[in-house]
């Protein structure tokens, strides 16, 4: 009797979060589509857009020192790309907290940073945590975001000394509002 072959192909996942990313690079390079986005000069403003395969996706303008604060997605894979400025994405390496209040330990190296440039992106799968931030002083930035499923909620955590701790879940209703 033979052993089943590996499984060759990425988890469902991996798949859905390489389309997003795919998707969110086709929409940065749509003009139309940007020029959609009425920014602000220090608020994130943001358009709700229809992703592939009913998914949801969001063009966001990040004003100089913005940032969503660490959040997750809750389930949802997800993949953004840089249309302008350049975005850093603060990471946690580790399993999240799931309940309000529910606190982990963050050891030195459990936060992981990179840039994202123009042009440039990432994908994630739905266990991803992180803080997205427009860290220049004085350059705006735009990007593209897509998610599978639709966003249902995103939990909203708080980073002190080394404790990340589930503050409070924001529902779809709290962002579906176009600014």
């Amino acid at each position: 009797m033979n052993a089943p072959a590996p499984e060759t192909r990425p988890p469902r996942h991996d798949e859905a979060a390489h389309t997003l990313l795919a998707f969110a690079a086709e929409v940065a390079a749509d003009t139309g589509v940007v020029a959609r986005l009425v920014p602000h000069p220090t608020e994130r403003t943001w358009v709700r857009l229809a992703g592939p395969d009913g998914s949801e996706a969001w063009l966001i303008g990040w004003p100089p020192g913005t940032t969503t604060g660490w959040h997750d997605h809750g389930g949802s894979c997800g993949a953004l790309v840089v249309v302008r400025g350049e975005l850093t994405e603060h990471a946690l390496a580790m399993p999240a907290p799931l309940t309000s209040g529910q606190a982990v330990r963050v050891d030195n190296p459990g936060i992981t940073q990179r840039c994202v440039p123009p042009g440039h992106g990432l994908a994630f799968g739905p266990d991803h945590v992180h803080a997205m931030a427009n860290e220049s002083p004085g350059t705006p930035a735009v990007s593209v975001h897509a998610y599978h499923p639709r966003l249902p909620w995103m939990r909203k955590y708080l980073l002190t000394g080394d404790r990340l701790v589930v503050s409070h879940i924001e529902y779809a209703e709290e962002w579906t509002n176009d600014r």
